[in-house]
């Protein structure tokens, strides 16, 4: 072999090398250095939560309605949907509009002179077999007082008195209740007097419903409904005509009767569920008497209950989701935290599942949501890793570079 040959084969060695040596350099960097094709999860099964289908137990005469206050869509009714006669259901709307024009503002209110004229309204509604309670012309009671004999007693010459002393005169009653009642979108409901005497005096099931939950927003009304005796200057004691108050979680609100009206009751009840206060409020229109409406207020009272329910969601730790990386590392998506939802009724329920791609990652990184649509209402949940995705071997790197030289772009 001649000299030049040998040179050449040298230099052909030198360049076998020197490329070898760029090849491991550049191969050794990026498959060790490399970044990772990102892993995206598989989804775990989940099926709904299971519904109760409880039912309410309404009578089968006249109107009824009840509603939980704060749960949209719980507004259930029974019966007829026109105005009927409310009969002295009327003095709720008589309290709230006097104290719409003459707030207590958190005291008694002033003093109020009683007057020949407010005496004499004793002897007109007793002769017309209207509640009455005495009154003495020069006596002197509060409004607070007034409000008491009105709404715990029930008497109509004290519910007059008060109307006529907050406006002047019946008719200033009048117009000033059909403001108040347009104001607060009750417009199924008429008011023509302040004592539900008068069967003129009408609404709907579902009105008084929102009137029940305008009385218990208003503080002092709903104290005074909610009184079951108290003791009036000039007076004594005074009972409520609520038989239901204080049973059942019964807090009010007003009982009426008249001929054309039956026996009604608008009301209000506490229910305690999963540690949560939650306030029904009802109204039940044309018994026969007081002591079957009452009897049927607790059975509807009663089927409330039924018609609650927790639904859980999911619990932490709960599993949503598996990643399983190409170079045998695992782990899951779960829930990171409990998520549960106390409704009214029958709910379609369904769940949403985002999730991110990953690759090494610490345990409890956040790595998606699941949405869940109650009915409506979205409740989100977010999703962690249950245990730390690490970074593969240097060997699998090495003996794997189509894993990791077409994964990072």
């Amino acid at each position: 072999m001649t000299r030049r040959a040998v040179l050449r084969r040298r230099r052909a060695a030198v360049a076998a090398v020197v490329v070898l040596v760029l090849a491991v350099g550049t191969y050794l960097p990026l498959t060790l250095l490399g970044p990772l094709a990102p892993a995206a999860a598989a989804a775990s099964t989940w099926e709904a939560p299971a519904q109760p289908g409880a039912q309410l137990a309404f009578p089968a005469y006249g109107a009824t309605a009840v509603e939980a206050l704060g749960f949209d869509e719980s507004l259930t009714t029974s019966g007829d949907a026109q105005p009927r006669p409310i009969a002295s259901i009327s003095k709720v709307v008589t309290a709230l509009v006097v104290l719409d024009a003459k707030p207590l503002d958190g005291g008694d209110g002033p003093s109020i002179t009683l007057t020949a004229a407010d005496a004499a309204l004793y002897d007109t509604y007793r002769a017309v077999d209207g509640k009455v309670v005495p009154m003495t012309a020069g006596s002197v009671l509060t409004e607070r007082q007034l409000l008491e004999v009105t709404l715990i007693e029930s008497a109509n010459n004290y519910a007059t008195a008060l109307a006529r002393w907050a406006f002047g005169s019946d008719a200033a009653f009048v117009s000033a209740a059909s403001a108040w009642l347009a104001e607060n979108d009750l417009a199924a409901t008429t008011i023509v007097e302040p004592t539900g005497l008068s069967p003129q005096n009408t609404s709907t099931a579902t009105d008084l419903v929102a009137l029940g939950a305008l009385a218990l927003a208003d503080p002092d009304v709903a104290a005074i409904v909610g009184t079951d005796e108290t003791t009036i200057p000039g007076v004594g004691v005074i009972d409520n005509s609520n038989e239901l108050l204080g049973l059942d979680g019964v807090k009010g609100i007003k009982t009426g009767t008249l001929d054309e009206a039956g026996a009604c009751l608008l009301f209000a009840a506490d229910f305690t569920v999963a540690d949560r206060t939650v306030t029904v409020v009802g109204v039940m229109l044309g018994g026969v008497d007081h002591d079957a409406l009452d009897a049927d207020v607790q059975r509807l009272l009663q089927s409330v209950t039924g018609k609650f329910q927790t639904i859980t969601l999911t619990s932490r730790d709960d599993v949503w989701a598996r990643y399983d990386l190409p170079w045998g590392a695992s782990a899951q998506a779960v829930a990171a935290e409990d998520a549960d939802l106390l409704v009214w009724g029958d709910k379609t329920v369904t769940s949403a599942l985002q999730t991110d791609e990953v690759g090494p990652d610490a345990a409890g990184d956040e790595v998606g949501t699941v949405r869940f649509d109650v009915g409506g209402e979205e409740v989100d949940v977010p999703l962690v890793l249950d245990a730390t995705i690490p970074e593969p071997g240097a060997w699998w790197r090495l003996t794997h570079p189509q894993d990791v030289l077409g994964g990072g772009g």
